[in-house]
C-alpha cells in the first residue's frame, strides 16, 4: 500500500511571500532539512514496525501519519502502554536527525557553500520542534510522558494548558523580534502557531467530550 501525499495549499501563498521578500533560498534550505527531519521520524517508525500511511506537505514542514499496531495498546507501562513509548521515541527521532545533519555539515563545511545557513536551519528546527507545543515533537513528548506517569486524560489536559501558555509566551517574544528585525517570516510562524493552537484545542475538546460520554455510558 502506497503512502498518501497531501498538500496544504497555503504553502503556495508562503512561497509567494518568500519570493517577494527575496528570502526564498532560506525557505528552501529550511524545507529541505524539515524533509530530512521527517525522514528521521519515518525511518524510526519503520524500525518500530509502524506502517507509514500518509505524508502531508504543510507551510513550514511535513507531517507523517502512521498506522499503529493494535497489540501495542495492550502492553501496559505504568499508566500508559507500549504504543506511548514508541510515540515518544519517534518524536525524538526528528530533532536527533537534525543534530546529525549539523555534525555532517560541520564535517563537510569546506565542500558546502551554504553550510552556515544549513546549520542555522537545523538549530532552528531543533529548538522549534522541541518547544512543548502540541502537535510539535516537544508537545508529543510531553503528552507521552504525562500519559505514562499519571494517565491519558490528564495528559490531554496538561498538554493543552502548556501548549496555550507557550504559544502566548512565544507570541509576546515574537512581537518584540518582529518590531526589531522587521521580518515577515516570524509573523508567518506566529500565525501558523495560532492555527495549530486552534486545531489542538478543538481536538482536545472533542476527546474530552468522548471521554465524558463513555463515562456516562458506563454509569
Amino acid at each position: 500500500m502506497f503512502m498518501q501525499i497531501k498538500i496544504d495549499f497555503k504553502i503556495f501563498a508562503i512561497i509567494i511571500i518568500f519570493l517577494i521578500t527575496r528570502n526564498i533560498k532560506i525557505y528552501a534550505i529550511l524545507m529541505l532539512f524539515a524533509l530530512i527531519h521527517e525522514i528521521g521520524h519515518l525511518l524510526c517508525g519503520i524500525l518500530l514496525r509502524f506502517k507509514p500511511q500518509s505524508i502531508s506537505i504543510i507551510p513550514f514542514g511535513f507531517k507523517l501519519g502512521f498506522k499503529v499496531k493494535c497489540d501495542d495498546y495492550n502492553i501496559k507501562i505504568k499508566k500508559g502502554n507500549k504504543l506511548t513509548i514508541k510515540k515518544i521515541i519517534i518524536a525524538f527521532a526528528g530533532p536527533f536527525t537534525n543534530i546529525l545533519c549539523i555534525i555532517i555539515l560541520c564535517l563537510f563545511k569546506n565542500y558546502i557553500s551554504w553550510y552556515q545557513n544549513g546549520i542555522y536551519a537545523n538549530i532552528l528546527l531543533i529548538l522549534f520542534n522541541l518547544i512543548p507545543i502540541y502537535p510539535l515533537d516537544g508537545g508529543r513528548i510531553l503528552q507521552g510522558i504525562i500519559h505514562i506517569l499519571i494517565g491519558l486524560r490528564e495528559s490531554y489536559s496538561y498538554t493543552k494548558t502548556v501548549t496555550n501558555i507557550n504559544v502566548i509566551l512565544l507570541t509576546m517574544i515574537s512581537s518584540i523580534l518582529i518590531l526589531y528585525y522587521k521580518n515577515i517570516a516570524i509573523l508567518l510562524v506566529v500565525i501558523y502557531l495560532w492555527i495549530m493552537l486552534y486545531n489542538c484545542n478543538k481536538e482536545y475538546d472533542l476527546k474530552e467530550k468522548i471521554y465524558l460520554k463513555l463515562n456516562d455510558t458506563k454509569k
